[in-house]
């Protein structure tokens, strides 16, 4: 018996989660090999990736990803699997990684996550290693940002304005100050970029789950910004509304709107909030060495 595919440990997957019961993730994984891949010799029950991770059960965890993005599980809890209704019916059939893909809840998915490129991903035909590389490092990165996300709404909302301020510091702002948690008019935070404190930035950081960002939040913003600046950023996990967008837009004030999707994305970049697992070398052969040596 050969190590299972990631797409292969859908359906498993699927039918040990069939009852309904909500598991922890480890213990799923555990579940899924002692039910359908007792077979596997030890050698390869002990075979790892590159990272240094269990290959079969990164096989097993990425399949779980590709399933809850296409809507068959979900995570109720931080850690914890169960499935959907939609997974339920899928159990007793064939689920082919074509068929997630190209489902509903997947697309959305992507849609929404990824919607600064030109199309969803998909299985690179005729792909060259160095395309199967870069499209690779696009899955991971995305599943990255996703969990990100899905932490921040998570995380207590006072922890959640002390992470945008960390992160506005990595990103090469001055000192920041915290205000105090009570009474502070709607400011959670103020960046002073010079270091005598002459040019300040208010920051107003909320820790929506799926409620948007609506113009009377903005409002509030610019109400509760003293007249000693005229610069404002507002982070939300979740999104705005046109109505808030526009009156940021018209405001007097420079307001910059940053959302669920692009924060991640900076967390991504700058290294807030997450960290590097795996350095991978890709060599090429020097022509130069053998040049000089003729």
């Amino acid at each position: 018996m050969e190590i299972p595919k990631f797409h292969e440990t859908f359906i498993p997957i699927l039918k040990v989660l069939e009852n309904g019961e909500t598991l922890q993730a480890r213990e799923l994984y555990q579940k899924v090999i002692d039910k359908f891949y007792t077979e596997l010799t030890k050698e390869q029950l002990e075979e790892k990736t590159k990272s240094g991770d269990l290959l079969i059960i990164n096989r097993i965890a990425w399949g779980k990803s590709y399933l809850k993005k296409g809507g068959y599980i979900e995570f109720p809890k931080r850690g914890f699997v169960k499935i959907t209704e939609k997974g339920k019916v899928n159990a007793k059939s064939v689920l082919t990684l074509k068929q997630v893909e190209n489902s509903d809840n997947y697309l959305e998915f992507y849609n929404e996550e990824n919607s600064k490129k030109e199309s969803t991903p998909s299985k690179i035909e005729n792909a060259s290693p160095q395309d199967l590389i870069d499209e690779g490092f696009d899955q991971i990165d995305i599943q990255v940002k996703d969990e990100l996300l899905e932490k921040l709404k998570e995380i207590d909302p006072f922890y959640f304005e002390k992470v945008i301020l960390i992160l506005l510091k990595k990103m090469g702002y001055g000192d920041f100050v915290e205000t105090a948690k009570t009474g502070d008019g709607g400011i959670d935070g103020i960046i002073n970029e010079d270091k005598l404190g002459l040019d300040k930035i208010y920051i107003q950081a909320k820790r929506y789950g799926e409620n948007k960002v609506r113009e009377k939040d903005i409002r509030n913003f610019i109400g509760a910004m003293s007249g000693d600046t005229q610069k404002g950023v507002f982070v939300t996990t979740s999104t705005f509304d046109s109505g808030a967008t526009k009156k940021a837009h018209d405001a007097h004030h420079t307001i910059v709107l940053i959302d669920g999707l692009k924060l991640v994305d900076l967390m991504h970049q700058y290294n807030v909030g997450i960290q590097v697992k795996a350095v991978y070398e890709v060599k090429e052969l020097d022509n130069d060495f053998f040049e000089d040596n003729n």
